[in-house]
């Protein structure tokens, strides 16, 4: 996440817009987003890389970490529309972070239209996931208007306290360039030297149990080849041929927000009744969407190219990504709702059984790790013009929450779009699926017109389900 960003076509970073109901209480925030940022070492911390690709960067506490640069405050000029705010919302996105700072950023927003506010927040991909921002609110959201504030902190004295931590451990594998070439030299090849010591250590160990156990050669070389195969299949797709839209091949760096609303339990009740799940009808109705965008313009298509995410998070811990992004093909031919929904389900069923362990994602780092950024970001590229869009599904609170006294409404989520034609994200809160199509409208030229097309996509699919839409 953090080498592929250097190309912004590439951009794999997550946003999120917050709707409230009223203006909140900024200094109430400001406390509890000091509060978080004392809790989680990621928020006060930066990326210090090391010597080329002999070791990985690391984290390390900003000395001169500025809480204001990161928590911001403002207002919209009249007359505060939706549209206004996800234009801003986009802007802010767009911007690339400062890589000399930790990586994320708040914005309070007042202004919106209806005396109500907005909390936009855009954090790096390579501190967190989509569930992993979840568990991250829970200390900055509360389930009461009027919940207790947390203790005040002094933020100079935490930093100061990890960095003499740091100091004192200097187990650093890289160095900060800002301390001299000869810092930065002597702890990459220290940390390279562990590496290759390391590895030498495991595979003597390894072969003098092979002279005990011969059985073992046969099982190891097998789980290899098992794990080879598996990356090849999330990643590749599983050889199916190329298909893809005839309409969105251009790319660009420039996003649009839409957003959309269904009923939770109009979804799950349409799920239930066609054979599958919430997250079934939610990328079917995409499908279908993106289908019937390409009818209207009387383009056929062969085949769709998506991508879903499987969570292989084991843990409730904020931090990290424990994720893998899945390839899924659609062939466009004409059919019903109702069918298309039990051929989405069953392709997604067996590609989700093709997911290992810790999945792709961690496979693809380590050896992405050891290859130059330019050819990196060169095969990532290649690989994203071949899809049409992606989807992710992240599941919330099922009841009301409140940031700084204000009430929640709903969410607008600005999924990563990274190289594809756009990334729909669903977030469920609160008895609702909100859903946010963030697009590149290089690719899209009618980004209205694709929402009009899955708002009615999802609606003919609950129908199918036995479901009157219920409107939000």
């Amino acid at each position: 996440m953090w080498n592929v960003e250097r190309d912004p076509w590439l951009n794999p970073n997550g946003g999120m817009i917050c709707v409230l109901d009223r203006s909140a209480d900024m200094e109430q925030f400001r406390r509890r987003m000091r509060s978080a940022v004392a809790k989680i070492p990621r928020l006060r911390q930066r990326v210090v890389p090391g010597l080329g690709r002999l070791s990985p960067p690391l984290w390390a506490s900003d000395p001169d970490f500025d809480f204001d640069y990161h928590v911001r405050h403002l207002r919209l000029p009249p007359p505060g529309s939706m549209r206004q705010l996800y234009e801003l919302a986009t802007r802010f996105y767009e911007d690339p972070f400062d890589r000399t700072r930790p990586l994320w950023v708040f914005v309070m927003i007042d202004g919106l239209e209806g005396d109500r506010s907005a909390l936009f927040s855009k954090l790096h991909h390579s501190i967190t996931d989509g569930k992993g921002m979840v568990r991250l609110s829970e200390l900055y959201m509360e389930r009461d208007a009027d919940s207790p504030l947390p203790p005040e902190v002094d933020l100079d004295d935490v930093i100061a306290l990890a960095l003499a931590e740091e100091e004192a451990e200097d187990k650093a594998p890289g160095g900060d360039l800002a301390a001299g070439f000869v810092d930065v030299a002597g702890r990459t090849l220290s940390h390279a030297w562990r590496r290759q010591a390391g590895i030498a250590r495991r595979t003597a160990g390894e072969m003098a149990l092979w002279s005990a156990d011969p059985v073992r050669i046969k099982d190891v070389g097998e789980e290899a080849v098992e794990s080879l195969r598996s990356l090849a299949s999330q990643v590749g797709g599983g050889g199916e041929v190329p298909g893809g839209s005839p309409l969105w091949v251009s790319r660009s760096r420039r996003r649009h927000l839409e957003t959309l609303q269904l009923s939770l339990d109009d979804v799950r009740g349409a799920g239930k009744l066609l054979g599958g799940t919430v997250n079934d009808v939610f990328v079917a109705g995409a499908v279908n969407g993106a289908l019937l965008y390409h009818a209207r313009r009387d383009c056929p298509v062969e085949a769709l190219n998506l991508s879903f995410v499987v969570s292989t998070r084991t843990d409730a811990g904020a931090g990290g990504n424990a994720f893998t992004p899945t390839r899924l093909q659609v062939p466009g031919r004409e059919m019903g709702p109702a069918e298309r929904f039990a051929l989405v389900r069953d392709r997604m069923a067996e590609r989700r059984e093709g997911v290992r362990g810790e999945g792709a994602l961690n496979g693809l780092a380590g050896l992405a790790n050891l290859l130059p950024t330019s050819v990196v970001t060169r095969v990532a590229r290649s690989q994203a013009a071949r899809m049409d869009f992606a989807t992710s599904n992240i599941r919330a609170a099922p009841f009301p929450l409140y940031i700084a006294g204000a009430q929640m409404l709903y969410n607008a989520c600005m999924g990563p779009v990274a190289g594809t034609a756009f990334n729909l994200t669903t977030v469920s809160y609160n008895g609702s699926l909100d859903i946010g199509a963030f697009v590149d409208p290089a690719a899209v030229e009618d980004p209205n017109d694709l929402r009009d097309c899955l708002e009615t996509a999802y609606s003919e699919l609950l129908e199918a389900g036995g479901v009157l839409r219920s409107r939000r």
